[in-house]
């Protein structure tokens, strides 16, 4: 029997997979997708999500693309994996995965580079202006992208009509995608909306374990966690979501070892002694966020707007 069928819940809790039931739209996750949504509706090109790793970029990528998936004129794609040897592997790639071939009849791989970007503006085109229909390219781990493949999404941004761009694209990445942007003048003057996703606060920690808890079917009066224990999962792990799952999945574990009815502050005590002895302390990991403000990593990067809409 599954552990958390034992503690009375329907599902896992706190599985790190982004299943978007189970995501938690915090203020800023919720002002991030409304923005990228009005830009698409717009079709303003565009889009730039920044955060550190772990602040639910993937996340966030996955609840747009159950949003586009309720609207029949939004033709997207999500690239996962967006590593390339050269443009032309990239724009072949890209005209499969929008099945650009097949409605246009021709075989990508038969052309080279420049009936490359002419039979994708044709596509662009054609669905756009024919279909009335919008094309959105998701790109996932942003920070993967070279400088060529940079280059190209910048000329395919060039594709446009009088009112609006023909392809939309969203870019979500590590904060290493930004000074390669920064370094691209004509690609940084493009960026319609961008946005830094920070690690939550204490309040917005607990309510996603309360969130996710309540998802998975959990409907007793008694709490998981105490507050003590909370804010103890809170300070170890500074709000990062990615975090605080693998966290939480580990005292739920531990809950039912000890033959517990609770997570109180020492249990937790207990587990992150225990990832620590093992070499998993969150904050001495090579690469990891260092301790700080939440709002000191992102080389500047700051939401426009005071947060507001644009």
């Amino acid at each position: 029997m599954a552990y958390y069928t034992t503690l009375g819940f329907d599902r896992e809790p706190f599985s790190t997979s982004p299943d978007p039931r189970f995501f938690y739209l915090t203020k800023e996750h919720d002002l991030a997708l409304t923005n990228i949504m009005i830009e698409l509706h717009l079709k303003r090109g565009l889009s730039v999500i920044f955060g550190d790793i772990g602040t639910g970029k993937t996340s966030l990528s996955r609840m747009l693309v159950q949003e586009l998936n309720q609207r029949p004129n939004m033709l997207f794609h999500i690239v996962l994996n967006p590593v390339y040897t050269d443009e032309k592997q990239f724009l072949t790639s890209l005209i499969r995965n929008f099945d650009v071939g097949s409605q246009m009849g021709f075989d990508p791989s038969r052309l080279d580079l420049l009936e490359l970007r002419d039979a994708f503006e044709r596509f662009l085109i054609h669905k756009t202006l024919e279909e009335k229909q919008t094309v959105v390219l998701i790109i996932d781990e942003a920070q993967k992208l070279d400088m060529a493949t940079l280059e190209t999404l910048r000329v395919l941004l060039n594709f446009e009509t009088n009112e609006f761009k023909l392809l939309q694209l969203v870019l979500l990445g590590q904060v290493e995608l930004y000074p390669k942007v920064a370094g691209m003048p004509n690609l940084m003057d493009r960026i319609s909306f961008r946005y830094t996703l920070n690690p939550l606060d204490a309040k917005e920690t607990k309510e996603l374990i309360d969130f996710r808890i309540k998802t998975a079917g959990y409907n007793s009066r008694m709490d998981v966690f105490l507050d003590e224990a909370v804010g103890e999962i809170y300070n170890y792990t500074r709000g990062y979501p990615r975090k605080i799952t693998r966290l939480c999945h580990q005292l739920l574990k531990e809950l039912i070892l000890q033959n517990q009815h609770a997570i109180d502050r020492e249990m937790v005590k207990e587990m992150i002694a225990k990832e620590e002895a093992f070499g998993f302390d969150n904050f001495n990991m090579p690469g990891s966020p260092k301790q700080g403000t939440k709002e000191q990593y992102a080389y500047g990067v700051r939401p426009f707007s005071g947060r507001g809409l644009i």
